[in-house]
């Protein structure tokens, strides 16, 4: 009696002339109202949090001229709108609950849903490997790198990462596979769509597993740089620590050193917490994929959890970059933005704290 209640309900503040599905409700738990309106409070939450968190770090990048100082500043300014299209894209499944989309092809609006959160999170990941090979460089080839990192080719790279990205999963709309679980909420993506174990080892060969690898090696090449060096400045300061002036030269140096490390530290973190939160949608995806374990509470959770990243870069920068939370506060200032330009010569790299 009660879940006919919800189920009355429902139909009247959606509109609706049949019962809604939940993914939650589809394997055991109650279909009713509650779990279909935990389903959109989850999903609503992280879109408002995934697009105003986005749209802040994209507005501190306009208000801070000091971020720009940086090739990785455009990196992350690539992540950020495609994290932003992330929150814009996760209305979908809410409209989807809420019955708005009735008039739609349910496989055609599931398939491109999937496939669009699929291009967009590649983006990020994609972005984040180039970030570490970036700092790479700019550590073990400081003299070079000008040469080497130019504006041009920063361009040509970041329009190659959203063609790449954009290739890589376009075989699941002919068929072959499945680029993920982001559909889910739509029943024919649920019910119908499968994974294949060949388009799984492909997206992981061609995407996962290079990214993964070269972030590893990258920051673990330079954090590996920056003891080496700080160890070799510490004893060089404590062997001529009775002369006052090589004293002085050697804090300076110390303290050049200090930038960089601080800087790939934040960089770290943006790459760390974005793969803790991936991985386990990873595992089960593999799991999935090679018919071990399916459960469709577990695609949901993985895959929002997953989702949810889009939102963590705003909490990362505001909490390691004294440049980014000066930005947001000019952005919420009465001269919003008006300010003047980054003095000439200034370091961003100073502005980095961990």
């Amino acid at each position: 009696m009660k879940e006919q209640q919800w189920t009355v309900f429902w139909r009247l503040c959606a509109g609706a002339d049949s019962p809604p599905f939940c993914l939650l409700g589809a394997v055991g738990y109650s279909h009713s109202l509650d779990t279909c309106v935990l389903e959109v409070v989850v999903i609503l939450f992280l879109t408002v949090l995934i697009i105003a968190g986005n749209l802040v770090v994209i507005f501190v990048f306009h208000c801070a001229p000091l971020l720009h100082h940086h090739t990785t500043s455009h990196f992350i300014q690539t992540m950020a709108y495609a994290d932003l299209l992330v929150g814009v894209s996760c209305l979908m499944p809410s409209l989807s609950l809420l019955h708005y989309l009735r008039g739609l092809n349910e496989e055609l609006t599931c398939k491109a849903f999937g496939y669009m959160v699929s291009v967009l999170k590649s983006v990020s990941m994609a972005s984040l490997a180039c970030i570490s090979v970036d700092r790479y460089i700019a550590i073990t080839r400081p003299l070079s790198y000008a040469t080497l990192v130019t504006p041009c080719r920063l361009r040509v790279c970041i329009v190659l990462v959203w063609v790449y990205s954009a290739s890589i999963f376009l075989p699941s709309f002919f068929g072959w596979g499945k680029p993920g679980y982001h559909g889910d909420i739509f029943k024919w993506c649920a019910d119908s769509w499968k994974t294949n174990p060949a388009f799984s080892t492909f997206i992981v060969a061609l995407l996962y597993a290079p990214a993964a690898l070269t972030v590893c090696f990258t920051y673990g090449s330079i954090f590996r740089i920056c003891r080496q060096h700080t160890r070799e400045i510490t004893q060089r300061h404590a062997r001529f620590s009775s002369q006052t002036d090589g004293d002085k030269g050697e804090r300076g140096e110390r303290c050049e050193g200090c930038p960089d490390k601080r800087y790939a530290m934040v960089l770290f973190r943006i790459t760390s917490v974005f793969y803790v939160l991936w991985m386990p949608y990873i595992l089960y995806f593999l799991l999935e994929s090679a018919r071990l374990y399916q459960h469709q509470v577990a695609s949901f959770l993985t895959t929002w959890l997953a989702i949810s990243n889009s939102f963590c870069n705003c909490l990362i920068y505001s909490l390691s970059n004294s440049v980014f939370r000066k930005g947001l506060g000019r952005l919420f200032s009465p001269e919003m933005c008006q300010g003047s330009p980054a003095p000439r010569g200034a370091r961003a790299d100073a502005c980095w704290s961990s």
